[in-house]
């Protein structure tokens, strides 16, 4: 219990840390909130992939997560963390990943039979391919068109989408290969229907609600078909 603790502990430095670094290079380099956020959110979800190996309880996880999410919450109105509220659109999804790095952690720890995947995968595909779909969505403009579903035009960019589901198919096949150690027909057709399932949750969701849609999507079809 104490090196859980200490590790709890430990991952709070870190992750306030990660949040003072990224607010001095916004207001230092000047760099757009977009870009900060992006990368804070991409550096501290991928260094959740080692709490299967350090922490056996969901408690300390849900410790973290209660903390990030108040601070994250109480901070928006004010003048500090700038570098993850300066954004030209309203968005939850700073509230939504303490959330859904809690919940999946939860899932993998009351039902994962000790399948790490169950929470490292969705949290490599909500790190990277997240952050690749928003930052070429929003800055490639040429040739980038937003997707019509019947007539609607929604928020997210083809090529925003279109990244974020070879990304996520690119990363499932590799993970999935260390998982079960063969390339087969399930490894492909797996990662191609996690890949699209989390696309269509990262492309129905609206103002940051991806930040829990996506890994939940991630996981649940893990849980179905592994």
């Amino acid at each position: 219990m104490g090196n859980q603790i200490a590790l709890t502990v430990l991952f709070l430095i870190a992750f306030i840390l990660l949040l003072v670094f990224v607010e001095l290079i916004y207001r230092r380099l000047g760099l757009q909130g977009e870009i900060t956020r992006k990368l804070a959110h991409f550096t501290a979800t991928l260094s959740t992939i080692t709490f299967p190996y350090l922490f056996f309880d969901h408690w300390y996880v849900l410790a973290l997560a209660v903390f990030f999410f108040v601070l994250l919450f109480v901070s928006r109105h004010g003048t500090q963390l700038k570098s993850i509220h300066d954004i030209g659109r309203k968005s939850v999804g700073s509230y939504m990943l303490p959330a859904a790095i809690y919940l999946t952690f939860f899932v993998y720890i009351k039902f994962g039979e000790g399948q790490k995947l169950l929470f490292i995968l969705p949290m490599l595909v909500l790190a990277i391919c997240d952050p690749i779909a928003g930052i070429l969505g929003l800055n490639m403009q040429s040739y980038n068109h937003k997707i019509i579903v019947f007539n609607k035009k929604l928020k997210k960019t083809w090529l925003g989408s279109g990244s974020f589901f070879v990304s996520c198919f690119i990363i499932c096949i590799i993970a999935l290969y260390f998982n079960r150690m063969v390339f087969d027909a399930k490894t492909f057709w797996l990662a191609f229907f996690i890949a699209l399932v989390g696309t269509l949750a990262e492309l129905i969701s609206w103002r940051g609600s991806d930040n829990l849609f996506v890994p939940l999507s991630v996981l649940l079809m893990l849980i179905l078909f592994l």
